[in-house]
């Protein structure tokens, strides 16, 4: 059964148990048991919980709690910040904040600010100055943008008094790609604090839980199942697809199940990109599916399209893995996935973006027949059973052939489409290549023709990974003139004809590089000559002005040359000649002279 808060074990401050009984949970979730009292037992912790499961509370509480308990020593004000919740992703970030301005209605003299990428630096700095924060909800980026600022914030004196620092999605904060940027975070905070990590998928790794400032941490890991890790109301399943079949194997699956809301992930922004433009044209108007895409590229649009996605009653997010953590959107019934994700981490995060807050939901991955290995792997890496589905592709509307077919229509009907396909195609091979589980999902293996046939393909592009390849299962365009395939655009369409009238005159395909006529090639030894050359008119100059310097020197202070300036006219010429020997290169010289 779960607990009520009347049994945590912990007497909670009258105002954060009032904004408690705000939200209308009568009842803790696991992870909320668990973690909260081991913060306000002033310990240090590292939760794993799956996703869905309440973490968000399990921090911001011991947060509200934290900062009211000394506020009976000494008042906040409004410029001292007590807590900071750093998140991967901006709309994460938001989320946190959303759920804390619920708790801070009931919760006096506490002030939050949100620092993310996307707004403006100088609004932040604004708003910090005006109206301070005693709670940071940020992303990592911007944060070290404002500690590291020498002017209009002093955010390093802000910062001394912090109680509690939280890292939402702690294993993607750790990881290499925020590394550099954590360090110089950490190092402007105090040591003396309250540290909490909390993830579905939790580093285990000590010099991670050393680096982040914990110190004998308490390790709480929290699962729906003991043998699984994904939310206990989550059913996975998996589909082989044809290898030149995934495209119709998903429309297929979203036309018979009657899919409502899901969200779709694909490898790279451009197939985003891609995808989205395709699906609006293929996808029968009967379906009745609005398509809406997401990615890390778009910054301040993306806010824009999750708050759409979120109001929609039907709708189908195409969605790259910045989507996979954390966020929390209602309904949504099924989560699919074109390929599997480049760590296993994110398979279950993607996942988690169903069956949240003990609701029911469904996740789907489509894999070719050689990538079957993964289903094992996935089961013994993350503890995630996947069941087998039959593959439905060629049902309904989507045959492979006539998708294939109607997608180069479109693609021959519009150049900058066709330049947008060959980027995501090319996007996805060097994805597919930089995976984690490169063993079982191996490039080589890949059958590159087929997939380039999905992507509606008229020819496959020039890459070093086609080399020596069997793209037999690609199939031919009769009779194609790639030259006669228009912008839309009428402007761009006009240079590009301009341009292909010059290149059949002269051969060259005109750009910048070949307007400038380069200069005649002359030997080696004759540069070389003229660059000692150069350089040693340099040094005369400099010489030149040292002795007019020497000379001014010795007029104003009739006492003759220094004898610094002796040392150092001796200094350039024995150089000098260190270098005509050729002693020294070319480069020392220039540094020693201060010429480089």
């Amino acid at each position: 059964m779960p607990k009520k808060w009347e049994t945590l074990g912990v007497n909670l401050h009258q105002e954060v148990r009032k904004a408690i009984e705000s939200l209308d949970f009568p009842f803790m979730t696991p992870v909320q048991a668990a973690t909260i009292p081991q913060l306000l037992g002033k310990k240090d912790v590292a939760a794993e919980a799956v996703t869905g499961s309440g973490k968000t509370l399990a921090f911001l509480i011991p947060i509200l709690d934290f900062l009211k308990r000394r506020e009976s020593e000494e008042k906040w004000q409004k410029h001292d910040v007590g807590a900071i919740v750093i998140s991967p992703t901006r709309e994460l970030a938001l989320q946190t904040k959303e759920v804390l301005d619920q708790l801070l209605k009931s919760v006096n003299n506490l002030t939050q600010i949100l620092l993310v990428g996307g707004n403006s630096v100088d609004d932040d700095v604004k708003s910090f100055r005006e109206k301070g924060g005693n709670i940071i909800i940020c992303t990592p980026g911007r944060l070290e943008d404002l500690l590291t600022r020498k002017q209009d914030i002093n955010l390093p004196n802000a910062v001394k008094k912090l109680e509690v620092l939280i890292l939402d999605e702690a294993d993607r904060l750790l990881d290499l790609g925020f590394q550099k940027t954590l360090d110089t975070i950490l190092s402007y905070l105090p040591r003396q604090r309250r540290t909490g990590l909390f993830s579905a998928t939790q580093t285990k790794e000590v010099q991670d839980l050393i680096r982040a400032g914990l110190r004998n941490p308490v390790l709480v890991s929290v699962s729906a199942k003991a043998k699984q890790s994904t939310p206990d109301m989550l059913q996975n399943y998996y589909i082989l697809a044809k290898n030149d079949g995934k495209l119709s194997t998903l429309l297929s699956f979203l036309q018979q199940k009657q899919i409502q809301k899901s969200m779709l992930f694909l490898p790279t922004c451009a197939c985003v990109d891609y995808w989205s433009k395709i699906f609006t044209q293929i996808i029968p108007k009967d379906l009745e599916l609005p398509v809406l895409a997401i990615h890390g590229k778009m910054k301040n649009k993306r806010q824009r399209v999750l708050d759409k996605f979120r109001d929609s009653e039907k709708a189908l997010l195409l969605c790259t893995d910045v989507m996979a953590r954390g966020i929390d959107i209602p309904e949504v019934d099924w989560v699919l996935q074109w390929d599997p994700p480049a760590n296993a981490s994110a398979f279950v995060h993607r996942v988690g973006r169903t069956a949240r807050q003990g609701q029911q939901g469904s996740a789907l991955i489509v894999l070719l027949e050689n990538e079957e290995a993964y289903v094992n792997f996935i089961e013994t890496n993350q503890r995630v059973k996947l069941n087998k589905l039959d593959d439905m592709a060629g049902e309904g509307h989507f045959q492979i052939d006539t998708l294939r077919e109607k997608i180069r229509s479109l693609l021959k009907k519009d150049r900058l489409l066709l330049e947008t396909a060959t980027k995501a195609y090319v996007s996805h091979i060097r994805a597919y290549s930089k995976h984690e589980c490169s063993l079982l999902l191996r490039v080589q293996e890949l059958p590159l023709g087929a997939l380039g046939a999905t992507y509606g393909l008229l020819q496959l592009p020039k890459m070093p990974e086609l080399k020596n390849r069997d793209i037999s299962d690609f199939p031919i365009v009769d009779n194609l003139n790639m030259d006669i395939i228009p912008y839309k655009d009428k402007i761009r369409e006009a240079i590009r004809k301009k341009k292909l009238e010059e290149y059949k005159n002269t051969g060259i395909w005109p750009n910048k590089k070949t307007k400038h006529i380069k200069k005649s090639t002359e030997a080696w030894s004759i540069t070389k000559q003229k660059k000692d050359e150069r350089k040693e008119k340099r040094t005369k100059r400099k010489q030149a002005k040292l002795a007019a310097k020497t000379e001014g020197k010795t007029k104003k202070r009739k006492g003759g040359v220094t004898e610094e300036d002796i040392e150092e006219l001796k200094r350039d010429m024995a150089l000098l000649k260190k270098f005509k020997k050729k002693k020294i290169s070319d480069e020392e010289y220039d540094k020693q002279m201060g010429l480089a």
